[in-house]
C-alpha cells in the first residue's frame, strides 16, 4: 500500500481514523514508526488540513500483508 489520500477521497464511516499516536498504540509501536511508514508511503493515510489521520483497516492491511506463514 502506497497511497496518499486527501479528505476529499471517500472514507468508510464504520472506519475509524486514527491519529498517529493511536495507530502506534494500536499497532504495539512508537509514533516514530508510524511516521516512517508514512514518510516512505509504505501506508495508505488521510490529510485532514495539515493532520494526518490513518484509518485503523489501513493497519490492518499492513499487518496482514506482513504476516510470514509456518512451515507446517
Amino acid at each position: 500500500m502506497t497511497a496518499h489520500r486527501t479528505t476529499e477521497e471517500r472514507h468508510s464511516p464504520g472506519d475509524p481514523l486514527l491519529t498517529v499516536a493511536e495507530a502506534g498504540e494500536y499497532l504495539g509501536t512508537g509514533e516514530r514508526f508510524i511516521r516512517r511508514l508514512i514518510t516512505e508511503r509504505r501506508i495508505t493515510f488521510i490529510e485532514v488540513g495539515k493532520h494526518v489521520r490513518l484509518e485503523r483497516s489501513a493497519l490492518d492491511a499492513l499487518v496482514d500483508a506482513d504476516r510470514v506463514h509456518s512451515q507446517r
